[in-house]
Parts: C-alpha cells; structure tokens; sequence
C-alpha cells in the first residue's frame, strides 16, 4: 500500500486522507508501527509530493514518543522517517510541532551508540535547514551533547561528518545566541580550561582532531570570519602562556583551515610553524607537522616548496618534516602531484641511505606512495636502485614497494605483478636487514594482493624456510658489568620469516608441500618465545586445515609442545 501511494497517491484523488488515516491508526498499533514507519519514511520522500499535512501533527507528537522506546530499529527507522518529514515537507511543518521530538533527542546523542547519534544530528542538520525557527532552544538541550560527543575520543567517519554538517547548517541558519563566535567558544573552550589528558582528566587528545575539524568546518561556512580567527589561532601558538592543549589545537585548526585552501602561502603561518619545531613539546611538534602537510595539501604551488626546503636545509627536524610530506602525497589527487613528482623524488633518494631506521621507513613510504602517482615510469626506477644503492637504499627501496600494495584494484597491480619477482630476489641478499625487510614486503603482498606471489612460490619458498633456520653466527655475547647476555642477531629475521609462513596458510594454502612446510613449524616450536607463539597459532590453523598431514606428524610436533608445558 505504501508504494502505491508512493508512486500512484496523485490519482487516488478524495480517497487519498482515508488510506492515511489508516496509516496513522497502524502507527499506534505496538505490532504494526515499525512496518508502519518505514511506509510513512517513504511516502515522505515521494517524488510526486504527497499532501501529509492533514496527519502531520498527530503523526510528529507519536513519532516523538517512539524515540523513547527502548527498541533501537524502532528509533532508527523513527529517526529516518522524522529526516524524511522535515526535508519534504518543512512548509507544513510548525515549530511547536517539532518540540516532541527536540525534548527526546538529548538523550540519544550520546557516544554509547555513535550510529543513533548519527542518525539524530542528520536529524539535527535538515531541521537547520528546513526550519531553523524550531532550534531556539537547542542551546540548553540536545546542543551540549553535540558539543560532548566533539569532545569524545570515539567520534569519527559517519558521525563527525554529519556533526560537520550540521555546525555548518547550524552557523548558516543564524539562530539567535548561536552564532559563529558562540559555536566556536563552545568547541575550543574545554582546551583552556582544563587540561587534556587520555586517562579521564580533561579533554581527551584523541578528540582535537575531531575539533579541528569542525572549527575548520565552521570557518568554511563563514570565510568573512576566516582571517580572524586564523589570526587569533597563530595568537594561540606564539603565547608561552596557553595550555599545551590549547597551541596543539590552534595548530592542528590552523592545517585544517589551510587544507581548504584558506590560507594561501601566508610567511607568518610558516614561521609559525618552524617556531613550533623547536618546541620542547612532542606533542607541539607533532601537530605542527600534521598542520604542515595539511595546510599543503590546501595550497600545493605556496607551501610544497617550502617543505622541501626545509628537509633538505633541517636534518634535525627532517622525521616531522617527512610525516608532513606524508600527509601531502597522501592525500593530495595524482593530477595535482604530477608537476612535483620529480622534485620530490630527487629529495626522498638523498635521504633514503639514513642511519635512523624510522626516518628511512617514512622516506619508504613516501616513495610507495608517490610511485603509485605514476607507476609505469616510477616502479622501474625502484627497480634500477636495487643494483645501483647500497644495502640501506636497498632496504629502502624494498620497503617502498610495501607500501605500493594496496587491499583495493589499483592500476599499478599488473605492473607490479611482472616485477615482484625482481624484488623478492633480496631474500638472497647479503645484508640482514634487507632480508628483514623483503620477509616484510612479501607478508604485505600475500596479506593484501595474494595473487601478485602465487605463482613465485616455487622460486621464494626455499628463501624462506632457509630464514626460519637459527643461524648461530649471528648469536653473540654481550657484557654487561659482570654479567654476560645473549643477543641473537637473527631473531627478527626469522620471526619475519614465521609470519610470512602464518600469512600462507589463509592466502596461499593451495602452493604449499604441507608435510614440508610442517617440517618447519616443527623447528619453530624449538625456537625463542616469540615464534613459539606465532608455531602454535599455525599448528591450530594447520589442524583446522590439514588435520591429516598434522596426524602424520603428531608424534614429533607434541615433543616440543610437552617440553613447553613442563617448562617451569
């Protein structure tokens, strides 16, 4: 019935007002008022425009009550069908016959159910638009728990971006004491008046990105206001007086306005930020890194080349500058990166031999990242380096490759699927750590692109179990005062190595000798805690598996598993 009216209610003619009168009397039926809810969403958002106004008001005071329920498809579908009401037929619709649903919604935005939250700030969002006149009195009920739900660690995807709507409908309706200096006070304030804190005491951390967010939302709707407050905000990170808390989020508001492009190349922010750099703060100097790759990521031509500048002329500071550099080629579309590939390129390749191991991954993750802009002419660079670089460019490089494996169909898949095998080659490299990180490289693409190694396993198996092997070479002892301590050099190799063989067993089951590859597991249960650990899960998957080649085996594999369970 309820499509009927959908599609055909405009020839239904004086018998119209009878059919929904009967939906009215099901929607008090406690059997038929979810079905019933559902009809009347639908009838709402019909095309042809159907005249509810003669069981609107009756049909929103019932609503209401709905969202007390303790039935949550019954408040979802409620919810949806008041969002349905309010976009279409907002004309029809008087302020007071909103205030029902308004006094329930309070309690349901709340971050124990982020969904239903969700729902009801979409909820909040078409009433802003659709009849801003109903939200005088929001300040004192559901608005603080807007503000709260900001302020929770737990906000994120779907629900911070229907608050981000909904700051933005709420700023432009121009309700009375709501305005944009109001909204912003009520986002920033809890930064300075109180410490954040992760374990309870103030704010949480986690959620100043989420209020970033919004306060760049906010300026977004209204850009007369934007040059003040970024004023205001580079006043925030120069005063040595104002909370960590309050620079951080000042810094971290600055990126965000910037990535709108608000910001230009402005000298002052830039000096802001390298100011920031020298920070005693971790966290001060963290968010000014992510402020700079945001505030690039906005305006590419003024702020690209000065990051560049400053990891070639500030080693000292070059690990925050590559995060922001990170952010850039992240987030940044292909067609904008383009015309900066090369520049980038020819920086990330005078770092890529660094001592320090996390400066040397970041810089790998910038080149993955960056070849996927374009592989067919970058991947095979990659390739050159492996002859021409040194056992950290090497190490550099495979990691690299790690990070053009993606989960999802990408264009570099067939390119890379040609050309895996030459990288899997430094599984046969002389340098440890470079067959560390080709084990790495090789977990990521049977994890994530299992189809890019299938049919190298025959040639790269052997390579693997061979660094399942301890190898006592690499086993040395080290004096510490009077006492002597055992380092085994090998040990991160092999656990490599155990987990690519972990990995295995879900994607590539099909390419294994499972007795062989049990022959191994074995040797493991011998082995250092770590990989005991990572042989157990396997020998359990195995048995779910395989039960009859572990049957084969059963006599030796419960020998270490015996010696493991009397060990005191």
């Amino acid at each position: 019935m309820g499509h009927m009216v959908c599609h055909l209610g405009d020839h239904l003619g004086a018998e119209l007002q009878g059919v929904l009168a009967i939906f009215l009397e099901r929607l008090e039926n406690e059997i038929t008022r979810l079905t019933t809810v559902r009809t009347i969403t639908l009838i709402a958002a019909s095309p042809i425009k159907i005249d509810l106004s003669s069981i609107l008001p009756e049909t929103l005071s019932v609503l209401g009550s709905f969202l007390r329920k303790n039935q949550r498809a019954l408040k979802l579908g409620t919810l949806a069908c008041l969002t349905a009401l309010v976009t279409h037929h907002a004309a029809a619709i008087k302020p007071a016959a909103l205030e029902p649903v308004l006094s329930e919604l309070p309690v349901l935005v709340d971050e124990a159910d982020m969904h239903v939250s969700q729902v009801s700030v979409t909820l909040l969002t078409c009433m802003a638009k659709a009849c801003p006149s109903s939200l005088a009195k929001i300040s004192s009920s559901v608005l603080p728990g807007v503000f709260r739900l900001v302020h929770s660690p737990l906000l994120q995807g779907g629900a911070l971006a229907a608050i981000l709507d909904f700051i933005q409908a709420l700023v432009l309706s121009k309700t009375s004491n709501l305005g944009y200096s109001q909204l912003l006070k009520s986002l920033t304030e809890p930064f300075h008046s109180s410490p954040s804190s992760a374990d309870g005491g103030g704010v949480h951390r986690q959620s100043i990105h989420s209020v970033a967010r919004c306060v760049a939302a906010l300026s977004s709707a209204c850009p007369k206001e934007t040059p003040g407050t970024v004023a205001s905000l580079i006043q925030e990170v120069k005063n040595p007086g104002s909370p960590e808390s309050a620079r951080v989020l000042a810094l971290l508001c600055l990126g965000e306005v910037g990535r709108s492009g608000s910001l230009g190349g402005s000298k002052e922010v830039q000096g802001v930020i390298l100011e920031a750099f020298t920070s005693t703060s971790e966290e001060v100097k963290t968010a000014a890194s992510c402020a700079l790759g945001s505030m690039a990521v906005g305006s590419l031509n003024d702020f690209l080349p000065f990051l560049l500048k400053e990891i070639s002329s500030q080693p000292r500071r070059q690990y925050l500058l590559l995060h922001s550099l990170k952010e850039v080629i992240s987030a940044c579309p292909a067609s904008s990166l383009s015309p900066h590939v090369e520049s980038i390129w020819a920086l990330l390749f005078q770092n890529c031999e660094c001592q320090e191991e996390g400066t040397r991954n970041l810089v790998a993750e910038c080149l993955g990242k960056l070849t996927l802009v374009n592989p067919a002419q970058l991947l095979l660079r990659l390739k050159q380096q492996l002859k021409a670089g040194s056992p950290l460019a090497r190490s550099t490089v495979v990691t690299a490759i790690k990070f053009t494996i993606v989960d999802q169909p990408a264009p570099i898949d067939s390119l890379l699927k040609d050309c895996i095998g030459d990288f899997l080659k430094t599984l046969q490299d002389n340098d440890i750590n470079v067959r560390r990180v080709a084990l790495v490289m090789f977990n990521s693409a049977a994890h994530n692109k299992p189809s890019l190694i299938r049919g190298l396993l025959g040639t790269v198996l052997p390579h693997l179990y061979k660094e399942t092997q301890i190898r006592k070479d690499l086993i040395r002892e080290v004096e510490m005062g009077p006492f002597k301590h055992t380092v085994d050099d090998g040990l991160d190799v092999r656990k490599a190595a155990f987990e690519c063989m972990y990995t295995l067993l879900d994607s590539c089951l099909e390419g294994l000798d499972v007795l062989q590859f049990l022959d191994h597991v074995e040797e493991g249960l011998k082995d250092h805690y770590d990989i005991r650990m990572l042989t157990f899960l396997m020998l359990a998957r195995l048995v779910s598996l395989c039960p009859a080649a572990v049957l084969q085996r059963l006599d030796r594999l419960v020998e270490p598993l015996k010696a493991t369970c009397t060990t005191k």
